[in-house]
């Protein structure tokens, strides 16, 4: 079984709105993804806030086509009211951090992949950037 990482929203911006210079790392993961070496999890709120960004500067039929492609490489975690009953009882102080979190909890991630690792202090699963991530691949 290939490991499973899930991808906070921003690190689907980056990827998606090919914002540098965080693009580059994010698309070698993808590549890792599309050849079957790991699994991308993303939450669907992910997408609506990604979507949400991209329609802003891209018409929103390129933005959902953008977020379409993805989906073929990665697979949404659920979110749920059991996932909503966890974040609203957690002591994470932003809402949708804890949702976040928990749907990667839930889909049984190995790490989470974000830009904002104070987002995730108290996370049991291990944070790391992007670049961090492709990394530590390469010393194992």
């Amino acid at each position: 079984m290939s490991k499973r990482i899930f991808i906070d929203t921003n690190i689907l911006l980056d990827f998606l709105g090919e914002r540098k210079p965080f693009y580059e790392p994010i698309a070698k993961i993808a590549t890792l993804a599309e050849k079957g070496k790991l699994t991308i999890i993303v939450s669907p709120i992910s997408f609506a806030t990604v979507n949400y960004f991209l329609a802003k500067f891209e018409s929103p039929k390129i933005a959902k086509e953008k977020l379409r492609k993805f989906k073929i490489i990665s697979k949404i975690s659920s979110l749920d009211e059991h996932t909503v009953e966890k974040g609203l009882n957690s002591s994470i102080k932003d809402f949708e951090d804890d949702l976040q979190y928990f749907s990667a909890t839930e889909s049984e991630c190995e790490i989470i992949i974000t830009r904002n690792g104070k987002d995730f202090k108290k996370s049991l699963l291990p944070v790391m950037t992007a670049d961090e991530f492709l990394k530590s691949l390469n010393t194992k």
